[in-house]
């Protein structure tokens, strides 16, 4: 059984913890709301896990027999492993959740947790991980539209987001604005902007994605 978002994404639920009990709790109380779950008795067997291509979140025990959670979290970080962390803990330990808060942890619930309590902090996860996805897909789908750019057409753009005129942006170029004006028309409908305002928040967001556009000013148009 798995629970579904608006857009007909399946949403997982890992959960990495070496007591069996706690794992076989866990997982009736997330299929009885509709989540998938997959379960782990350490890091390493999630590691060689196939995951699959989903909105999910982890929960994570912070003490494994020979493992440390907080060092898995700094090893997904380091593998750009992007999922969301919910820490669980047998263990009162003040410091360890705020390390474990301080990168990026969504939580850290010590057990015996109110059930609810960690159904609240898995919707969050799981939010958290399904905006993080559907910005990646908008800026994959920005990259290939500038990919699909011709010089010429990636100049003018340059040109354009700065405010120059069509007749300026000739004369940068040296050629004709009839010429300018083809190009644009074709960049605009590349970019699938419908203005400039539109364009130059596209270009912003490509000159983080460390595209030729630092500097783009929104608020000069």
């Amino acid at each position: 059984m798995s629970a579904l978002d608006g857009v007909g994404t399946r949403r997982l639920v890992y959960i990495v913890d070496d007591d069996e009990a706690i794992r076989k709790g866990l997982t009736s109380l997330f299929m009885s709301v509709g989540y998938q779950v997959e379960t782990f008795e350490s890091v390493a067997t999630f590691l060689e896990f196939e995951r699959e291509d989903a909105s999910s979140c982890l929960i994570l025990d912070v003490r494994l027999r020979g493992e440390n959670g907080l060092a898995f979290q700094r090893e997904c970080h380091r593998l750009r492993l992007h999922i969301p962390i919910i820490f669980i803990s047998g263990h009162g330990d003040v410091e360890m959740s705020v390390q474990a808060m301080k990168a990026g942890a969504v939580t850290f619930l010590e057990k015996p947790f109110c059930s609810q309590t960690l159904l609240d902090a898995v919707k969050d996860a799981l939010a958290l991980d399904s905006a993080r996805r559907s910005s990646e897909q908008s800026s994959m789908a920005l990259r290939a539209s500038y990919a699909t750019l011709t010089q010429r057409e990636r100049d003018v753009m340059r040109l354009v987001i700065t405010g120059l005129l069509n007749k300026q942006i000739a004369a940068e170029l040296g050629v004709s604005v009839d010429s300018i004006k083809q190009h644009r028309s074709q960049m605009m409908r590349k970019m699938n902007s419908r203005s400039v305002p539109e364009l130059v928040r596209k270009a912003t967001h490509l000159a983080g994605l460390g595209k030729p556009f630092r500097g783009v000013d929104e608020n000069a148009f």
